[in-house]
């Protein structure tokens, strides 16, 4: 996971992947909301059947099974779709518009359906309604105000109405519901703050774990892959090239005379230097070839799918991008680099690399600032 280097960045990069998350909490916890609420709706008919009028129940349950049937097509595409397409700029409108409507369908046709005279009716509508409310917690919790929404749309028909009528009972019971409503609004409130906390700190674990990942595989001066991240990455690709029987060739590269340098104009132009020749390997080489800093001023490229005469050709290059540093006070800044290839034979990675070794240091000892290729003379 690449994280954006800015704590501002990281920050907002987080709370991305914990909107990301929200959207994703809500899509899998809320497809028994979708089933639920329509059979809850289908259960208060039936067992009011007697009580309510027959043609507005149909025509609520009508209504109710469209809006039903849309939210259902609504998860189906959503679980259809591409991970990489889930995004909550994408579906966080969507589910609102649904929600909305299918809350409002069923709290505006209880509300309907409910007799004005019959207060068992009245009761059971109120009860049922409560359900939905307490079922809306558990299914929307990730979204605080999506439940308060969904909660309000249902049961403030019902409620409202309750609240100003003459008996005692159902202005009780509309009281009820709002006292019930109230503390369902708190635990929500709570149970949302929780959520959310417990996303952003998955969120940020997995970052500092990448971060510190990252930071064990880089060496730090140059940028390159640490010497023990190139040797675990080489042997993956050399690995790959050998069961896809691709040629793999390694360019080992060591800096002409960097004690001197050192000892001359000191460690922090050294380090200078080091950095130039990390930014001149990572800008020479494919996002498939593998480089890094063996240690000192040593480095490794390994470069698949090449033929040892393209390898010597990109040494060669290399060569001279390195002679053309400038870096004051130093005047002259060469490498010897040693080529080898899998072409020649090499049983296994650490051959490979032996071979290329021997060409670097033949390439010393024939004077430096030079190419020189395993199994040539």
């Amino acid at each position: 996971m690449d994280c954006p280097g800015s704590r501002n960045d990281q920050e907002f990069f987080i709370a991305e992947q914990v909107r990301t998350d929200r959207l994703h909490q809500l899509f899998r916890q809320s497809v028994s909301a979708v089933f639920g609420s329509y059979l809850a709706a289908i259960m208060l008919c039936w067992l009011c059947w007697d009580r309510f009028e027959h043609s507005v129940v149909l025509w609520w349950l009508a209504i109710l099974t469209g809006s039903t049937l849309l939210r259902i097509s609504m998860f189906v595409v959503y679980f259809r779709s591409d991970e990489s397409e889930r995004t909550p700029q994408r579906w966080e409108r969507k589910y609102w518009s649904t929600l909305v409507l299918s809350a409002s369908i069923w709290g505006g046709g209880a509300f309907v359906v409910m007799p004005a005279d019959d207060l068992l009716s009245q009761a059971l509508v109120m009860l049922f309604a409560v359900g939905m409310s307490v079922s809306a917690v558990s299914c929307y919790s990730a979204y605080l105000y999506m439940t308060l929404v969904s909660i309000g749309l249902v049961l403030l028909p019902c409620t409202a109405w309750l609240l100003f009528q003459s008996s005692m009972i159902q202005v009780g019971m509309a009281l009820s519901v709002l006292v019930f409503a109230s503390f369902v609004a708190r635990a929500t409130r709570k149970m949302s703050e929780a959520l959310e906390t417990a996303f952003r700190l998955t969120r940020e674990m997995e970052q500092a774990n990448s971060i510190s990942t990252r930071a064990a595989q880089t060496d730090e001066l140059t940028g390159l892959k640490s010497r023990r991240a190139f040797f675990e990455h080489a042997q993956q690709l050399y690995n790959e090239c050998e069961t896809n029987r691709l040629g793999l060739c390694v360019v080992m590269l060591d800096m002409d005379h960097f004690k001197h340098i050192n000892d001359t104009y000191g460690h922090q132009v050294g380090d200078q230097v080091l950095r130039q020749m990390g930014e001149v390997i990572s800008s020479s080489f494919r996002a498939t070839d593998i480089h890094g800093r063996l240690g000192g001023e040593e480095f490794a490229v390994l470069l698949p799918d090449t033929s040892i005469e393209a390898a010597v050709e990109i040494a060669e290059q290399l060569i001279q991008t390195i002679a053309g540093l400038m870096i004051e006070p130093v005047h002259c800044i060469t490498a010897s680099l040693g080529v080898a290839s899998t072409d020649a034979g090499d049983k296994d990675l650490h051959s490979l690399m032996n071979n290329a070794d021997k060409a670097l240091y033949r390439a010393k000892a024939l004077g430096r600032n030079q190419v020189a290729v395993a199994g040539y003379l």
